[in-house]
């Protein structure tokens, strides 16, 4: 019997030590939701994503568990939704509950808009992380001392500061920090945190229009895909960053189109793969069906054919 009482002990604690959820998993799971939230509210993602990890140790804590709290923030006389009470730095204080995570991280950007003595911190550029983290810290965001630095280390450690420029923590391309506002940076997130891309159809297959400071991994997990696919799907090297208002499949392509339309005749400008892209189909078959090569592009004037010749 003692046995028994032993083994489902080391199975319960087994099972509580496997379903903790790493740093590096945190980061995954949130990151968009950090991206969103500095385009709706100012606040740098790096620092949201920080104070996250920090404040609800990478979501493991009790608080942000059972009551989706992830940012440690405590009732005030002005919360008018559902609370719950912890030991803090007094006995029984009162903390916020949420119904979703989701709902944590807007109602932590609106505290931090809403509050007077924030305000100085959004005259801040959004990529000055170590200006926020000290300006939160001088605001009495929270009474550790070292506050600042813990959430420096944190951004340093994990390269948080690349959500500040729009690029996701696990983005397959190098990145090289650039001033806002430098060629190839967008200075506003097309993601918007209450609506999703429109999927709509091109040749059969779905498709999304992608929008100005968008990836491919931005669009795989906003969809619960794999950012590879739309590399596959789409043709491109890892690391591509789609322009905005490109289409991004997010099925495979056609290897033809319909039969109404057979062939393309080229016009100045037109790439094969911008064929591919704009009528759904593979971009391999395109080239073979051509007898063009790989990387060679037609010419003006020139009829691609979109089925087998002689099809009809």
């Amino acid at each position: 019997m003692k046995q028994t009482f032993f083994l489902i002990i080391l199975i319960t604690i087994s099972q509580i030590s496997f379903s903790q959820i790493s740093r590096n998993d945190y980061i995954q799971r949130y990151q968009i939701l950090a991206i969103e939230e500095m385009a709706r509210s100012g606040v740098p993602a790096s620092i949201t994503m920080a104070q996250g990890c920090l404040e609800s140790g990478n979501g493991n804590s009790e608080l942000s568990r059972k009551s989706n709290n992830h940012f440690g923030i405590k009732c005030k006389k002005s919360w008018k939704g559902k609370k719950v009470y912890y030991d803090d730095d007094a006995k029984n204080e009162c903390f916020r509950k949420y119904k979703t995570v989701e709902d944590s991280y807007i109602d932590h950007s609106n505290f931090l808009l809403d509050n007077p003595r924030y305000a100085s911190l959004f005259k801040l550029k959004t990529t000055d992380y170590k200006g926020w983290a000290h300006g939160l810290k001088k605001a009495g965001y929270a009474t550790n001392r070292s506050y600042a630095h813990l959430l420096i280390d944190i951004i340093e450690a994990n390269k948080l500061y690349r959500l500040d420029y729009k690029i996701s923590y696990d983005e397959l391309a190098s990145f090289e920090q650039k001033q806002m506002g430098s060629e190839g940076i967008s200075n506003s997130l097309s993601i918007n945190a209450f609506q999703s891309h429109e999927i709509i159809k091109r040749n059969r297959v779905k498709s999304v229009v992608a929008r100005k400071g968008d990836t491919y991994e931005i669009i795989a997990q906003e969809l619960g895909l794999k950012e590879w696919v739309l590399y596959k799907y789409n043709d491109q090297s890892a690391g591509y960053r789609p322009r905005e208002n490109e289409i991004v499949y997010i099925k495979p392509k056609k290897n033809k189109t319909k039969k109404d339309k057979l062939t393309h005749r080229v016009e100045t400008g037109d790439s094969m793969h911008y064929i591919s892209q704009f009528y759904g189909i593979k971009l391999s078959p395109l080239y073979r069906r051509n007898q063009i090569k790989k990387g060679q592009q037609p010419k003006v004037g020139q009829i691609i054919y979109l089925h087998k010749r002689g099809e009809g």
